[in-house]
């Protein structure tokens, strides 16, 4: 797509309420009614829906994107915020919104739920992209807590911020994000600050967060369930982690492991990016060219 054609489909786009247990989850829709199979994006542990404003304006099929439960607008959803609930979420969306099969994008934490879902409901499940997720991590040491894991990310869930502008020099001085900031980055920043209780905070909630946390090591069946799943897999590596250090969340050794375990999955590592730039940085073109594959990889199979 030429620069213009990105700016012009980035305005594309519609706001979205959908019912699921307990209240709604909230979102956007771009690029409605356009042809070509849809996507569904399924963003990170702390993070909301704009994760993906900018993968939508490199696609030119309809993106959906929803907010998790104990994030952003969805925030005061009710537990449980365990990967299965996130999924029968989604599935619930996608029945009730007419999206009968999509190509499926987890970055991060997104990529777990992801994986539930083509577990639990593959006939809505064409292609799975997991971007630096979705694929069970090293265990933690046994004395690691949260925030050792997390780091800056779930230290801000704790703390309240004046305004927007300071919440913005927050992540402007993040190592992952002060040299590669953008005015996607900001945009996505921006909607993640809330006025939560009379201060404003960030959208996620802890005790989802903490949740969910606990279950990226392929607990409770996932990683057994991951060489099930019928639906062509693409991951996508980047070579830093979340505080842009090498190496990334999975490191050669850890993702030859998987690789001998899922025969079939395509890996591509993302240069020059970290964990969060490879969908919110110079990576989401990647990502684009990862989804694009995958739904041509789609129709000729359906087409047979």
């Amino acid at each position: 797509m030429t620069a213009q054609e990105v700016g012009a489909a980035a305005t594309t786009e519609a706001p979205v309420r959908v019912a699921v247990a307990g209240g709604e989850l909230v979102g956007t829709l771009w690029h409605e009614g356009a042809p070509g199979t849809p996507v569904v994006a399924i963003h990170g542990i702390t993070a909301n829906h704009r994760s993906f404003s900018g993968l939508a304006a490199r696609l030119d099929a309809p993106v959906l994107a929803l907010d998790l439960r104990g994030r952003g607008a969805s925030r005061d959803l009710p537990g449980p915020y365990g990967l299965v609930q996130h999924a029968r979420d989604l599935a619930d969306a996608l029945d009730a919104l007419g999206i009968p099969r999509a190509i499926v994008v987890g970055h991060s934490m997104g990529g777990f739920v992801a994986g539930r879902l083509a577990e639990a409901r593959p006939d809505l499940v064409a292609a799975l992209v997991l971007v630096d997720g979705g694929l069970p991590l090293r265990p933690a040491a046994p004395d690691a807590s949260p925030a050792d894991i997390l780091g800056p990310a779930l230290d801000r869930l704790a703390r309240t911020f004046p305004s927007h502008d300071a919440y913005r020099d927050f992540w402007r001085g993040h190592p992952a994000f002060g040299p590669y900031w953008s005015a996607q980055v900001e945009e996505y920043v921006d909607y993640d600050l809330r006025e939560i209780d009379g201060a404003l905070r960030p959208s996620a909630l802890p005790d989802a967060v903490v949740a969910n946390l606990v279950e990226l090591d392929g607990r409770d069946g996932y990683a057994e369930a991951l060489p099930g799943i019928e639906a062509p897999i693409r991951f996508l590596r980047s070579p830093r982690d979340l505080l842009d250090a090498s190496p990334g969340l999975y490191d050669d050794e850890w993702l030859a492991t998987w690789t001998a375990r899922l025969p079939r999955l395509d890996v591509t590592d993302v240069e020059g990016t970290n964990h969060y730039t490879i969908l919110l940085g110079e990576g989401v073109g990647a990502v684009a060219d990862a989804v694009r594959g995958a739904a041509s990889s789609s129709v000729r199979e359906e087409g047979r």
